[in-house]
């Protein structure tokens, strides 16, 4: 029952909605049916070599029926079979850690002068930039085959490792959300729609006083693929707070009503584009981010990363900050 209830959910993420059907050939049926079926000590191995001997056109030196499954596909695919797992985390937004992360403009000091008047900040403008993100499933099929309810959590942190003081942690953003999903299977100027969620996110630096940041919001995401590129248009509403217990009143007019996000695979290496803005033709603010990700070793992976605006941490949510870094990606969009 137990490999059968994991067959229902991969059907329910894939087979049951028309754009993943269209992607699936008999090979991977076979890899599905295999893997309800499979005693506990069958590696993925197994059950590749097993549905190959049924299908003897599939090589074995590589999987063509995956390659030709879109990116989006091949993702969730991969966490419907994981994501039921104890001791498993599946990641929600990528995973990274920058080994160096430049800010050309010189760190935003701004914020902990006014905090501390007395004391001088020290802080270099080559630090360690990290994110850690996961998601886990609460609810699935609220609406017969359709309606997932998950919750998530991601860590951005900025680390003055490189600093010979204290090496302290200028910055961390805390960002737990929870969201409805629904699968979809609609047409859009060529492009799928296969996801759309509404959700609700609460970010905040977990300080006091002067240096306190946060806001809450309500959002709907829209998922949209083709083949190895997808992207996502997600605009939000605020949730507004009184005057007392407002910590930063004007952070739309910086970090906006909206936010795009793309990512296109190309062979092993992976492309990213993140765009906001505050559609406010008088003063127009936002941000960009530009990502690059290619294979080292294994699941270890080199990544690059260009980020120019504002926003990229709640501390320097009004900063225009310019930043380049360098360093290692556990996991990507794609």
């Amino acid at each position: 029952m137990k490999y059968k209830s994991l067959i229902l959910l991969f059907v329910g993420g894939c087979w049951m909605h028309p754009s993943f059907a269209q992607e699936l050939d008999d090979y991977q049926r076979c890899l599905v049916e295999t893997l309800a079926d499979a005693d506990s000590r069958m590696t993925v191995g197994d059950i590749r070599e097993a549905c190959r001997e049924k299908h003897p056109g599939m090589p074995a030196e590589n999987d063509q029926a995956a390659a030709s499954t879109s990116a989006v596909a091949r993702r969730m695919i991969q966490e419907k079979i994981t994501e039921d797992k104890a001791f498993v985390l599946t990641p929600y937004r990528p995973n990274y850690i920058l080994l160096a992360a430049y800010n050309a403009a010189g760190v935003n000091e701004q914020p902990f002068q006014e905090a501390f008047p007395d004391k001088k900040p020290d802080l270099n403008d080559t630090e360690v930039k990290f994110q850690i993100s996961f998601k886990f499933p609460i609810v699935k099929n609220l609406f017969g085959d359709n309606g997932d309810l998950y919750a998530a959590y991601t860590n951005r942190s900025f680390w003055q490792v490189y600093n010979t003081d204290s090496a302290p942690f200028r910055e961390t953003n805390h960002e737990p959300e929870a969201w409805l999903r629904f699968y979809n299977d609609f047409e859009f100027l060529g492009m799928r729609n296969v996801l759309n969620d509404i959700g609700i996110v609460h970010q905040s630096n977990g300080r006091s006083g002067s240096l306190s940041r946060s806001w809450n919001r309500v959002y709907a995401r829209f998922v949209f693929e083709s083949g190895n590129l997808a992207f996502a248009v997600q605009p939000w509403y605020r949730i507004r707070e009184s005057k007392k217990n407002d910590d930063n009143p004007d952070i739309e007019d910086y970090l906006g009503n909206f936010e795009f996000q793309g990512a296109y695979r190309w062979g092993a290496h992976e492309f990213g584009l993140m765009f906001r803005n505050n559609l406010d033709f008088d003063v127009n603010r936002g941000a960009a981010q530009l990502d690059w990700s290619f294979p080292i070793h294994g699941r270890l992976r080199g990544y690059v990363q260009w980020f120019n605006g504002y926003g990229e941490s709640l501390i320097d949510y009004n900063e225009n900050v310019n930043s380049f870094g360098v360093g290692v990606k556990l996991t990507d969009w794609l």
